[in-house]
């Protein structure tokens, strides 16, 4: 007797996207908690703006005062992060930041920088979509990841099953992320750990058992570190499809630089 393996329930694929580079200002920030913070921007330059996915990433470039020739901006400092809402006819861009002391251009620029100060917005260059529905959703990571959580937990239906794990400094600094009933949403608190640390030991304490039913759409990402710990849950234990799991750093402690994998 043989047997038809069926169709999994969904697939991620990949859409390439126009590589357009646009100039902004910074019209409104929102403090979510005293590190974390959402800042709109705006500008002609941001109509016909798209991501396709959740975990897409935009290059945002912080070019100071007094610079809006493009040349010049595209020179600037830049770094990585994930489109969080917008509307393409408005013309606004919406975008949250960790803010943690003030290393570093992009998260000082985002806690301190006067409303009008200019900013440069590069890609998305491409997007990695859920096409269909998974059986069941588990997504993880640190307050870098809450953007796409947001975005993936926003493609849910009424439905749907599955867990979120966001790691943060403690209960004041917790980011709510709105689900379906049947998704919980939990954190573990660091404190003065290394970050990724505390959520690599809950990660590396699921068993088996707790997994999902079905053909489960798995996301993991944080700090470098955590990538071992995602691998052996839902590669290892959890046994899901390779082409149906993310998991990677966002971040690297020591390196501004650091570019999260596309």
């Amino acid at each position: 007797m043989s047997f038809v393996k069926s169709a999994p329930s969904f697939r991620l694929e990949r859409q390439p996207l126009d590589l357009r580079f646009r100039r902004a200002v910074l019209a409104a920030r929102t403090w979510e908690t005293p590190t974390y913070v959402r800042v709109r921007l705006e500008g002609d330059d941001l109509r016909g703006f798209t991501s396709l996915g959740s975990d897409d990433h935009m290059r945002l470039f912080f070019p100071g005062d007094g610079v809006d020739d493009l040349d010049a901006m595209r020179q600037a400092p830049s770094r990585e992060y994930t489109p969080l809402a917008w509307d393409a006819e408005a013309g606004w861009l919406d975008v949250e930041f960790a803010v943690h002391g003030d290393q570093g251009v992009a998260a000082p620029w985002a806690a301190s920088a006067p409303l009008g100060s200019m900013i440069g917005v590069g890609g998305p260059r491409g997007s990695m979509v859920v096409t269909g529905r998974p059986d069941g959703w588990f997504l993880a990571g640190d307050e870098t990841a809450v953007p796409a959580i947001r975005r993936f937990a926003g493609l849910m239906d009424d439905a749907a099953v599955g867990r979120i794990l966001i790691e943060v400094t403690d209960a004041a600094h917790e980011l709510p992320v709105v689900t379906p009933p049947g998704v919980g949403v939990s954190f573990v608190h660091r404190g003065a750990a290394f970050p990724g640390t505390v959520l690599a030991e809950a990660l590396d304490g699921l068993p088996a058992s707790e997994r999902p039913d079905g053909d489960v759409f798995g996301f993991v990402a944080a700090e470098q570190g955590i990538v071992k710990s995602g691998r052996r849950l839902l590669l290892e234990r959890w046994a899901l499809a390779s082409d149906q799991v993310v998991v990677k750093g966002y971040w690297k402690s020591g390196e501004a630089e650091y570019h999260a994998p596309h």
